[in-house]
């Protein structure tokens, strides 16, 4: 027991607990980036299953996820890209919903018939 030494213990279980938490971190911002979800301390703190904290007083964490975060707020999101739609892009929607419509209408008809006739067997039957 003498050789024990406490000091080069606890660097030990610091060492590996910190790889550890770096490795859930790394594996939630891989898991995070698949699904497209936001980047941000919030997300990858509940994602890896750690304390905020622990993202902020790690440095090369801290500076990952702002740097994810930098990027992801320069790409528009779906609202601004729905705001930017140009002309050209409503006309596309406009035609395609006008075949919809006229799709749409056509099928009616066709039930709007078979119902007629099925009115008249019916009535036939009386």
């Amino acid at each position: 027991m003498s050789n024990f030494d406490l000091k080069e213990h606890l660097k030990k279980v610091h060492k590996h607990r910190k790889a550890a938490t770096t490795q859930k971190v790394d594996e939630a911002i891989k898991r995070l980036l698949r699904t497209n979800e936001y980047i941000n301390f919030n997300s990858v703190a509940n994602e890896a299953g750690v304390a905020k904290a622990t993202l902020y007083n790690h440095l090369d964490l801290r500076e990952r996820i702002e740097a994810l975060r930098q990027q992801q707020s320069q790409v528009p999101t779906p609202k601004q890209v729905k705001r930017e739609m140009n002309e050209s892009n409503k006309d596309a929607l406009i035609e395609s919903l006008k075949r919809k419509v006229k799709r749409l209408e056509d099928d009616n008809k066709q039930l709007r018939d078979q119902l007629k006739v099925a009115y008249a067997e019916v009535y036939k039957k009386f």
